[in-house]
């Protein structure tokens, strides 16, 4: 199910692997993880979801990256899925014009990610 009646946000959140995105970077554009690939979109985040998204698909996992995309440059369907919430995807090649900042993605003590802020 796709929402395009309800107003979101400027940029949403990819989180991958340190080699994925060398990868995007090497091939001048991201074609997204395996999952993406066998889904056949991108999987983001919100803000708000990112972390919940770490702990389910990252959790322990080194060596992340967090891409943070504008919404104004590519076509973000907004789709229903983990709790009921609205999920952004992507169902095409991300840009890396698109890719505003890229952050590194530690594991705290505590063995949780540590997302800078965004806002």
């Amino acid at each position: 199910m796709t929402d395009t009646a309800t107003p979101h946000p400027r940029f949403v959140y990819k989180i991958c692997s340190t080699e994925l995105w060398q990868q995007a970077c090497n091939d001048g554009q991201f074609t997204g993880a395996p999952i993406d690939l066998t889904d056949g979109f991108i999987h983001f985040s919100t803000d708000a979801q990112m972390a919940e998204t770490a702990a389910k698909h990252f959790a322990g996992q080194t060596g992340l990256k967090l891409l943070q995309i504008d919404t104004s440059v590519v076509e973000i369907n907004w789709e229903v899925s983990r709790g009921g919430q609205l999920f952004p995807h992507l169902y095409d090649i991300l840009p890396l014009s698109a890719v505003l900042q890229v952050w590194n993605l530690p594991l705290g003590k505590d063995g949780v990610h540590q997302f800078p802020d965004v806002s």
